[in-house]
């Protein structure tokens, strides 16, 4: 529990000063720890949205609300993922 709370503080201090590939990283790190926390899914869909992986942050956030089906920063973050993506598909050539 001590290296999950220690690497989940490193993630989010990486978060505050914009190093979202490396917070994604210490998140990932978390999971391997404890898949059942929903915060470490909801801060790594926030660092891939960040990061442009729409994918990636709808993923994280499906599996928080199959956790958690009320979490608001879940279905947020999802919905944000969602807009994304459907804006990247319609700025794609020939689609």
């Amino acid at each position: 529990a001590e290296k999950f709370k220690r690497l989940k503080n490193e993630g989010n201090d990486f978060v505050k000063v914009g190093e979202y590939e490396e917070a994604a990283n210490k998140y990932s790190e978390c999971m391997k720890l404890n898949t059942e926390e929903c915060t470490v899914y909801t801060n790594r869909a926030l660092c891939y949205l960040k990061l442009y992986k729409y994918e990636e942050a709808k993923r994280d956030c499906d599996h928080v609300l199959q956790i958690e089906d009320s979490n608001i920063k879940a279905f947020y973050r999802r919905a944000l993922a969602y807009k994304g993506l459907q804006v990247r598909k319609k700025n794609m050539p020939g689609i």
